[in-house]
């Protein structure tokens, strides 16, 4: 009998983690949480790199942004879990599509994948990226978060801030018609970067996969049709 991520049957298996000296409140219901998650444990059967994997995945099972053949950039890739989807559909292990991950943390070797080791907002980041993928960008996605706080308000301008520069990027190496991702915090989009991204792409709006935690205030900000300069 096999069982579907989330269903009751999962919840009656609850792993809980005792408390141990050195570890905080935080730390033990953080791992309670990806003990219980079937997502994580899903990541793991699948060899992805993590759960976040599927949240792209689902993303593009509605919305159809991958194709063989497009080039695609992931901002903040570590550990690599998008970049490994984002391979597979554009077939840039089979020499179809390209994807370069950009971090300043190191990932692993990833099939069909460029790994760049730098910071994204270094001035020489966008040339060496359209290097990278000879030519620009069909996709950028950034599912980057900074460290939570705690406290929402700090956490929302921190990640607003993350998302505003990848914007920035993406309007240096996308292609006319192209697509940038990004996550944000539930609460939306501040009114300045909203308004900057209807005048530079046909569509914006915010979406919510179901592999994301349901407990989670993430979001995601899907902008289609990249004018590339052109007038409104």
């Amino acid at each position: 009998m096999t069982s579907t991520p989330g269903k009751s049957g999962d919840r009656n298996l609850k792993i809980r983690v005792k408390s141990a000296r050195g570890r905080s409140l935080s730390s033990k219901l953080w791992l309670e949480r990806q003990l219980n998650d079937p997502y994580v444990a899903r990541a793991k059967r699948d060899g992805l790199r993590s759960r976040a994997a599927y949240k792209l995945s689902e993303i593009d099972d509605k919305h159809k942004l991958l194709r063989p053949g497009m080039k695609v950039v992931d901002l903040g890739a570590a550990p690599g879990g998008w970049s490994q989807i984002a391979a597979q559909r554009v077939g840039a292990g089979k020499g179809k599509g390209r994807v370069v991950a950009i971090d300043l943390l190191e990932i692993e070797p990833i099939a069909g994948v460029d790994i760049l080791l730098m910071d994204f907002l270094a001035p020489e980041a966008p040339d060496r990226l359209k290097e990278a993928l000879a030519g620009q960008a069909d996709v950028v996605f950034s599912d980057m978060a900074s460290n939570a706080t705690g406290h929402r308000k700090t956490d929302q301008i921190r990640i607003m801030a993350l998302v505003e520069t990848a914007a920035a990027f993406a309007a240096e190496v996308l292609k006319p018609g192209g697509v940038f991702l990004a996550k944000v915090l539930q609460g939306g989009t501040e009114g300045g970067l909203l308004t900057i991204l209807k005048r530079d792409f046909a569509t914006v709006k915010h979406i919510k996969p179901a592999a994301s935690r349901s407990d989670s205030s993430e979001l995601y900000l899907l902008a289609i049709g990249f004018r590339g300069g052109e007038p409104v």
